[in-house]
């Protein structure tokens, strides 16, 4: 994290858009699931609206002057560099669609479920056997 991001961070804290402050109220104080998650949180060069740092999942809500934005796909591709998960939703989805915006989220958190022991030992002899004869 930089420390030349944190004190602008702590201004955007103070001035959370409608639909920021929405989210956050159901994302702070472990509220989700029980994750815990930190509002307008520099990562690296960048400041992100919602971070779990435990999931390494990135929440951001933009507004229009996102759409199509080079600067976001750059930005974004950075942080799944650094092994982040982005998700993005628009303002008015968070004031409309609250829940389904939830559902989203706690589906990001949710880790996908172990693969049968039968699968899972399929899968590491084809990996092993493709290892040992070099090709993947």
């Amino acid at each position: 994290m930089s420390d030349r991001g944190t004190p602008i961070a702590k201004v955007l804290r103070r001035r959370l858009t409608d639909s920021e402050r929405c989210l956050w109220t159901q994302l702070r104080a472990h509220r989700l699931a029980r994750w815990k998650f930190k509002r307008q949180q520099p990562i690296g060069a960048y400041i992100v609206d919602f971070v779990c740092f435990r999931a390494r999942l990135v929440i951001e809500v933009d507004g229009g002057q996102h759409l199509g934005s080079e600067a976001d796909r750059v930005r974004g591709e950075w942080l799944e560099g650094q092994g982040f998960r982005v998700l993005r939703f628009w303002n008015n989805e968070v004031l409309t669609e609250l829940p389904a915006v939830l559902e989203k989220i706690a589906e990001a958190l949710s880790p996908s479920p172990p693969l049968p022991a039968g699968v899972r030992e399929t899968m590491r002899t084809r990996l092993a056997a493709q290892t040992s004869t070099g090709r993947l």
